[in-house]
């Protein structure tokens, strides 16, 4: 069974999504449409803007989600997907990918998500930090004792963990971390905590949001960060995206469940391949590959 995975914010480069747009013209159509809906020109800057002009949050968000939904629609029947996943943002395009959402509504959604979360960044000094090399119990205890907000957010992959939450709290915990013999706690140049209560202001304004959209049954299960198992019911899938902002990416548990129900190849549709080193990592026995063109 082939598993799609589809990668969040991080994964942005300079050029994104060029390659794609010169070589079909159903891919110059969609991303034409993109920028008439954000209501400014996004494919300029995934093209031709500075690493600084990708990395703020309300033009990463769009640009990875549109690199990796348009290359899962050039892809037409190639694209064949028993299953699906996505990290952090990745959901949504994972949700397009799916048919649960349109094209239109899930660039519309992740520019709203992004906005939402840019305020909330705003709000409170914070920061995330990668912790390597320490079991996932002893990372969680260490947030659960240090004072102020820090929360595991990102279960990226066995002894590969990232905490989130207040700056002067993350830098407290990191400090513990490297003592309880972490081989790095390294602090992450992002704008805020993400998958942290403090991004809970973030909730109200993307609530409505979601509301508001229609979302369909989709093609094949996805496996949701929060719960790392497959769901299938738009209501369940449209309250856990919303959860999502403040619980933490259980993305080992996820391509761990995935396998146990079936996958035995993974598939990274987007820009970059850091999702197939995860999945490596987490289980050497499974196969993985990049989406492109001459799938």
């Amino acid at each position: 069974m082939n598993a799609y995975v589809f990668p969040g914010q991080g994964a942005q480069f300079t050029g994104m999504g060029q390659e794609l747009f010169e070589q079909s013209a159903l891919a110059k159509s969609l991303f034409q449409q993109a920028n008439e809906i954000l209501g400014f020109d996004i494919t300029k800057v995934m093209f031709e803007g500075s690493a600084e002009d990708l990395k703020q949050t309300e033009v990463t968000q769009p640009a990875v989600f549109l690199h990796a939904t348009i290359l899962a629609q050039v892809l037409g029947d190639s694209f064949a997907p028993d299953m699906v996943a996505g990290h952090s943002l990745g959901e949504f395009s994972a949700l397009v990918a799916n048919r649960c959402l349109s094209f239109k509504d899930g660039l519309k959604l992740v520019s709203q998500r992004a906005q939402a979360m840019q305020k909330a960044c705003a709000l409170e000094p914070s920061t995330m930090a990668a912790v390597l090399g320490l079991e996932d119990a002893v990372v969680e205890e260490i947030c659960d004792n240090t004072p102020g907000t820090v929360v595991a957010a990102n279960y990226n992959c066995p002894g590969q963990l990232v905490i989130s939450g207040s700056l002067k709290a993350v830098e407290t915990a990191c400090i513990k971390l490297t003592e309880a013999g972490a081989r790095r706690a390294l602090m992450l140049p992002v704008g805020g905590a993400f998958h942290s209560p403090l991004m809970a202001p973030a909730q109200d304004e993307l609530g409505k949001a979601i509301e508001a959209t229609e979302f369909a049954p989709p093609i094949c299960p996805i496996y949701q960060n929060v719960t790392a198992s497959a769901v299938t019911d738009p209501g369940a899938i449209k309250s856990n995206l919303l959860s999502q902002l403040t619980a933490p990416v259980r993305w080992t548990q996820s391509v761990q469940q995935m396998i146990h129900d079936g996958a035995s190849g993974f598939i990274e549709v987007g820009p970059g391949n850091v999702l197939q080193g995860l999945v490596k990592k987490i289980d050497r026995g499974v196969q993985t590959q990049k989406a492109s063109l001459e799938v």
